[in-house]
């Protein structure tokens, strides 16, 4: 496995303020940072990458489509400006050498329409997202990580087994699933079953707990989770996800409403330690 951290855990923006992070990452001992591209006007990119690469740090992006993005709006020009929208987030994820683009990338983060999701709303996001992947292949090395969320973000893709029959049904070879304990938990009916259905379409994954802090002191099966990553061979990234509460924008977009450690760095790294514990411990 290769070991990221997410930057928002210590930052909700990336400027050049926010380059510090990206140090602060390798100095925790993790190989990668996920970068939120909420901002792109603001992310200095060509700096970004020089970074990076000093710091031998790899980098992965990730997106939550905003409603005026929405690639299951029943407005056509809402939806277009969102594939418009990606391709803009392909390109930078591109120039940054970012390896996946991960996230709700395939839907509006938080649009709920009080119902099950509908067949045109289907056909609207994978008649989209097929423009996306395509226009990734033609342009970019990236690889584009569709992530389930709960019923509380998404009434769209929930479970794995949907992100699975969504990507068949786009037919793009540079898509995956990207998969999440934090949402695993509330949705799927176990993890081994859910890490099955993606097998060699799974991409990416977030770790996680389930009250959104130290991987370890909640109730995620970590071990059942390694071992079923294994068992489909998967060895890509496993990025911490967690949100510090005093970052009041997305505290609140996440529902963070207390401290999970006594600071960002404490959450990183001991969750760090127990990650590469539970790996060890799964390895045979």
């Amino acid at each position: 496995m290769k070991y990221g951290v997410h930057m928002l855990l210590f930052s909700e923006t990336f400027t050049r303020k926010e380059l510090w992070v990206l140090d602060r990452a390798r100095e925790l001992g993790f190989e990668g940072i996920e970068l939120s591209l909420f901002d792109p006007d603001s992310l200095p990119a060509a700096e970004l990458k020089k970074r990076a690469k000093a710091l031998g740090l790899r980098l992965n992006t990730g997106i939550g489509l905003s409603e005026k993005h929405n690639l299951i709006s029943p407005e056509a020009r809402t939806r277009k400006r969102g594939v418009e929208f990606m391709k803009k987030i392909i390109g930078l994820s591109a120039k940054i050498g970012a390896e996946n683009l991960t996230g709700v990338n395939y839907a509006g983060w938080g649009y709920l329409t009080g119902k099950m999701r509908t067949q045109r709303e289907w056909e609207w996001a994978v008649e989209g997202f097929r423009k996306i992947c395509r226009f990734a292949k033609e342009n970019t090395d990236v690889i584009l990580c569709i992530e389930p969320v709960n019923r509380f973000e998404s009434h769209f893709i929930n479970i794995a087994a949907d992100a699975v029959r969504f990507l068949k049904e786009v037919g793009a070879p540079n898509a995956r699933v990207h998969l999440d304990s934090f949402h695993m938990i509330r949705e799927e009916n176990n993890f081994t079953e859910a890490v099955r259905l993606c097998a060699s379409r799974l991409g990416y994954v977030h770790a996680c707990e389930n009250q959104r802090g130290i991987p370890g002191t909640g109730m995620v099966p970590w071990e059942e989770f390694y071992r079923a990553l294994r068992a489909v061979g998967y060895d890509g990234w496993v990025t911490i996800e967690s949100f510090d509460p005093n970052l009041e924008n997305i505290a609140k977009l996440c529902c963070i409403w207390r401290k999970f450690a006594d600071s960002p760095e404490e959450l990183a790294s001991r969750g760090l330690k127990f990650l590469k514990k539970v790996d060890r411990k799964t390895r045979f």
